[in-house]
């Protein structure tokens, strides 16, 4: 069977992908290795996502945020930083001027969940679910999918949004850049005795970070960063003892604090693909950039990635052009590379500077956040960076 596009992964990224390409006329297919119980209604993972004005954006184009119930929608009003044991700390707070928010918090279920109903009705759009890619090939015209059920997919461009350990990547040749933090994010929801003030903390302690990030409510998304070996640990840990770390740990910030459901596990690797596209294909999502969560824009990046590449190719049929052509596709590789790659490597290095405990590198790190939180210019690129107000 032939189609225009066809996308392996019906993750955020493919999902807004096809939903951008819904007044193409092309005939789109995706693929995906989950059944489609699992796309229609996204089981919750611990993953909440911090989403900025830009992702906001979009997700009202793609006709998504509406479908997102209010009361599961949590804005962030004010941001701080905290470095080790000092009482120090970097702080953001919205500018009322521009927003009255910094971003806003948002299940990772719920967020699949509205991408899909936006595309499930699309009459261009048809679904091949619980198949995997066995492999993929492309030519001077077209790309075929050889699929796991030993059927076959031909279309005029392939576009992977396969996860950062993408194997269509790989397929393709394009290399990347990985980067094995070695630690593992531990994630859960917690409700605690004292209001949050819509606050979100990233706490650098030494051994493992800490993130609180509001929820509606009196209750926060928790998110731990620890070295690979205690990991099992910190899940070991009975539901008291575990109450009981978090809040020394946050130094009783919010009163007695309590777990709210499961604690999920999640292995930290950054991923930068050396190109995003070949010929008659392209990459898009984590398949693309997968980011340390630290900064929180891995999902914000996968959003702007596909709707930087379905304008490229909109633009492309309007002009009546070859939309596939490596000319559509170098544009869009251009664009999002200039966005994605100092973010990623700008992520990195403040991973590698906040997480090092040593004597020199704690120096460092408090000299850093003071000059970011006493030189305007400096804190507002960072403060712009990360909430995308002004695209």
């Amino acid at each position: 069977m032939t189609y225009d596009v066809i996308i392996i992964g019906a993750g955020p990224a493919g999902l807004s992908f096809a939903r951008s390409l819904k007044d193409s006329n092309l005939k789109l297919l995706i693929v995906e290795k989950a059944p489609l119980r699992d796309i229609r209604k996204p089981m919750p993972d611990g993953r909440e996502i911090a989403l900025t004005h830009l992702s906001v954006k979009l997700l009202k184009e793609l006709n998504a945020w509406k479908r997102i119930a209010p009361e599961s929608i949590s804005p962030i009003e004010t941001a701080k930083v905290l470095d080790g044991n000092s009482p120090y700390f970097l702080d953001f707070a919205s500018d009322r001027s521009k927003s009255a928010v910094l971003g806003y918090l948002v299940p990772n279920c719920l967020i699949r969940q509205a991408l899909y109903e936006t595309v499930e009705t699309l009459h261009n759009l048809d679904f091949l679910t619980g198949v995997s890619v066995d492999s993929l090939s492309t030519g001077q015209h077209n790309g075929t999918v050889h699929l796991s059920n030993g059927e076959h997919r031909t279309a005029s461009l392939i576009v992977a949004a396969d996860s950062r350990f993408s194997t269509s990547r790989r397929t393709m040749g394009i290399g990347a850049s990985i980067m094995d933090f070695a630690k593992t994010a531990i994630v859960c929801r917690m409700e605690h005795q004292k209001g949050h003030e819509q606050t979100a903390f990233e706490c650098f302690h030494y051994g493992r970070t800490l993130a609180v990030l509001p929820m509606q409510g009196k209750l926060s998304s928790i998110v731990i960063t620890a070295d690979n070996e205690l990991t099992n640990e910190i899940m070991a840990m009975d539901e008291a003892c575990f109450n009981d770390d978090i809040e020394k740990r946050f130094g009783h910030r919010l009163g007695a604090m309590k777990l709210v459901g499961q604690r999920y596990t999640y292995p930290l690797v950054g991923v930068h693909a050396k190109c995003f596209v070949a010929n008659r294909f392209a990459l898009i999502g984590d398949a693309a950039v997968g980011m340390h969560p630290v900064t929180a824009h891995g999902f914000n990046l996968g959003l702007r990635g596909q709707a930087t590449l379905a304008t490229q190719i909109n633009s492309a049929l309007a002009r009546s052009t070859d939309f596939a052509s490596q000319q559509v596709l170098k544009r869009y590789e251009t664009k999002h590379m200039r966005v994605t790659k100092p973010m990623y490597e700008g992520t990195n290095g403040i991973v590698a500077l906040f997480t090092n405990d040593k004597a020199p590198a704690k120096v460092i790190r408090s000299i850093v956040l003071r000059i970011a939180n006493n030189f305007p210019p400096i804190k507002h690129i960072i403060k712009d960076s990360l909430t995308e107000i002004r695209d």
